[in-house]
């Protein structure tokens, strides 16, 4: 294996600008998804949910953006990945206007479902286009620094969607959600007209054999479609219900609920997903493993953190524990998507983040409807601690796919 550079040229003017603005869509696409979460007490008083309801509301989202992405990797990888960026955001911001307007649960949850189609279009497309501006040696940092985004989008998108609802203004928060989109989309498209698509060439191209094909053929990325569900499958279980777990279990209002289950969890996501950036890239420079073995620490060190976030007595210990889960999960968010860069033909890559998507969305949707649907039998910190077992086992089967199968698949598309 040749080594890259000990010192990396700096990234371009053009990549960095690059990174911006797909921050920002990139932090719009969460705000306008998590807004919901914390309007759910509301939901249950103004429309009628039931809990179960409650919890289709991130299953179905999920279920359909999974299937969706799958698409629009394809998508992706033969067509033009600006343009899909830009019709993914007009989209998503429009169905986010659109729900402001719903008057009954099955309404809201046909929403959702078209809010993941719109969605899907954008994260393979967006992935792919800033990996290819990057070479190796710096490309977690500069996937960690766009995927911050989605950090930010959950705590912005949490409390402004909570603190809306405890005013009454549930409806206006989708208003305002989906304007601030639609006019965004004016100078982003001006921008992506002058990025080029093409990627660096550190890896082979599919050769004629298409961009499926590729993914096949190479079974640490299969390690990483089993591994990736498992890991969101706690997240998106904190995402959809510890606003409401909070909010019952310590007597706490709509917009402090909506604070606590985000703001610490968050914040040290951010911290983990940076520093994690930076551990890959430098540790890239002894071992063309460092991302697979970040994602290992990532899972052995969430694992006790996701126990204790359910099972604590206080909230200052909630507190502690969001923050530790956050820390390491920010590890596993900064470098999922580049660590699967490394085995697979660059001509594949929004193919990769696609069907990624597709596992990670389909399985972690019953996150959202366990929440629901056993909350009351099983209760939410159980289920907490039944997904931290599952995190152990994935660490341990990361760890076995790095001795047994990356080393061959690294070198067969390098």
């Amino acid at each position: 294996m040749t080594s890259p550079p000990a010192n990396p040229p700096p990234p371009s003017r053009q990549a960095l600008l690059l990174v911006a603005f797909m921050w920002f869509a990139y932090f719009l696409n969460y705000c306008d998804r998590q807004a919901v979460f914390s309007m759910f007490p509301v939901l249950k008083s103004d429309l009628g949910f039931t809990d179960t309801q409650l919890g289709y509301v991130g299953a179905s989202f999920l279920w359909i953006y999974g299937v969706g992405s799958f698409f629009a990797g394809q998508i992706g990888d033969k067509f033009s990945k600006r343009r899909l960026i830009i019709w993914s955001l007009a989209l998503w911001s429009l169905v986010t206007i659109a729900t402001g307007l719903a008057n009954s649960p099955n309404m809201v949850l046909a929403l959702r479902a078209l809010m993941g189609i719109s969605e899907a279009l954008f994260m393979p497309a967006a992935i792919a286009l800033t990996a290819n501006a990057f070479p190796p040696a710096t490309r977690s940092r500069a996937i960690a620094a766009l995927t911050t985004a989605q950090i930010l989008g959950n705590v912005g998108g949490g409390w402004f969607g909570g603190w809306m609802a405890q005013q009454g203004q549930w409806r206006t928060a989708f208003f305002v959600l989906g304007a601030v989109g639609l006019v965004f989309a004016l100078p982003y498209f001006a921008f992506l007209r002058g990025v080029s698509e093409e990627a660096q060439v550190e890896t082979k191209k599919s050769g004629g054999s298409g961009a499926l094909a590729g993914l096949v053929r190479t079974p640490t990325y299969w390690l990483l479609c089993v591994v990736f569900p498992v890991f969101v499958f706690g997240l998106w279980l904190l995402y959809g219900w510890l606003p409401n777990f909070l909010h019952e279990k310590f007597a706490l209002g709509l917009a402090d609920a909506a604070f606590n289950a985000t703001v610490y969890l968050q914040g040290a996501t951010l911290a983990g997903m940076l520093s994690g950036g930076v551990l890959a890239d430098t540790l890239y420079r002894r071992t063309k493993a460092a991302r697979l073995w970040l994602l290992t620490a990532s899972l052995l060190g969430c694992a006790p953190f996701l126990h204790y976030l359910g099972n604590s007595d206080t909230l200052a210990a909630t507190r502690i524990a969001a923050m530790g889960f956050g820390l390491f999960s920010g590890f596993f968010m900064g470098n999922i998507f580049p660590s699967s860069f490394e085995i697979v033909p660059a001509d594949a890559r929004a193919s990769a983040v696609g069907v990624l998507n597709l596992f990670g969305a389909v399985i972690s949707g019953f996150a959202t409807l366990a929440g629901g649907a056993l909350k009351q039998s099983v209760g939410i910190n159980n289920l907490l601690t039944f997904t931290a077992l599952a995190y152990v086992l994935a660490g341990l089967a990361v760890i076995a796919g790095i001795k047994l199968c990356f080393p061959r698949d690294y070198e067969r598309v390098h």
